[in-house]
């Protein structure tokens, strides 16, 4: 749904607000711009609802954090100006990346937000599962280092929570940091997807925020799947990043350890 439609049917809604309940749906079916559905899902032990249209998927919320279908479809309207509808079931490729946490392939809806934000969001995808990345890092991987606290603010503003996977971003000093359903369910999704969660919290408050290893000489962050792989006897850990860098160190390619940098 273009933008220009989005505003007819935002108008429509508006025109309709006195009117007797259903009239607004019914005028938007019959002009061919009622596309907005939902359905709830069972994902992981959290149900959660998924608003989707022509577009793609526009706006995942945990039952739990939201409240009742009620509830989910005022949230919708307040956020986008418009209704959505319930459906039985969702789209088949949708219920498949909700059930394995894959959302390549999966088209989103992500209109209303800014470039930025966009950026912000579509990096999340590039950090695998069972792996956490920084703030910090997401800023240095879009090009702009400096807007730590801006990546934690559009971060913030994630329609589609598990599918953009905002979860797998943790502050630089090891801990879990927000989440939009609750720091509960963060840690029990980077928990089922095997993050070395306490690893990672436990290293931070050591003051570690990177991991070596003496014979290949490679450094990366805590939870990439390189640095769980070397052996206790040839670890070395290290505070900063320009540290492994003075000792001859190289950063992991996979990983791509960015410089700590303030408020990340």
């Amino acid at each position: 749904m273009g933008r220009g439609e989005r505003g007819v049917v935002a108008r429509l809604g508006a025109l309709a607000a006195a009117s007797p309940e259903g009239f607004s749906e019914r005028v938007l079916e019959r002009v061919g711009l009622a596309r907005d559905r939902y359905a709830v899902v069972d994902h992981l032990s959290e149900p959660v609802y998924v608003a989707y249209d022509d577009a793609g998927v526009s706006f995942v919320r945990a039952v739990r954090h939201v409240g009742d279908a009620h509830a989910f479809e005022r949230a919708f309207a307040d956020h986008f100006g418009r209704e959505v509808r319930r459906a039985d079931a969702l789209p088949p490729d949708v219920a498949a990346a909700l059930r394995d946490g894959r959302a390549r392939g999966v088209r989103l809806d992500l209109a209303g937000l800014s470039d930025f934000e966009r950026s912000v969001l579509r990096k999340t995808l590039d950090i695998p599962r069972g792996e956490v990345r920084t703030y910090a890092w997401v800023a240095g991987e879009i090009g702009r280092p400096r807007a730590v606290r801006a990546v934690g603010s559009a971060l913030g503003r994630n329609p589609v929570p598990i599918l953009l996977p905002c979860h797998r971003v943790v502050r630089s000093d090891g801990s879990i940091g927000e989440y939009i359903a609750g720091a509960g369910m963060k840690r029990s999704l980077l928990a089922r997807e095997g993050a070395p969660v306490d690893e990672v919290e436990r290293l931070g408050r050591a003051g570690i925020r990177f991991l070596g290893s003496d014979t290949t000489h490679v450094f990366c962050v805590p939870s990439c799947r390189h640095a769980r792989r070397v052996s206790p006897a040839h670890l070395v850990a290290f505070a900063r990043a320009d540290v492994p860098a003075r000792r001859g160190y190289r950063p992991c390619r996979h990983c791509r350890p960015a410089p700590l940098a303030t408020g990340g």
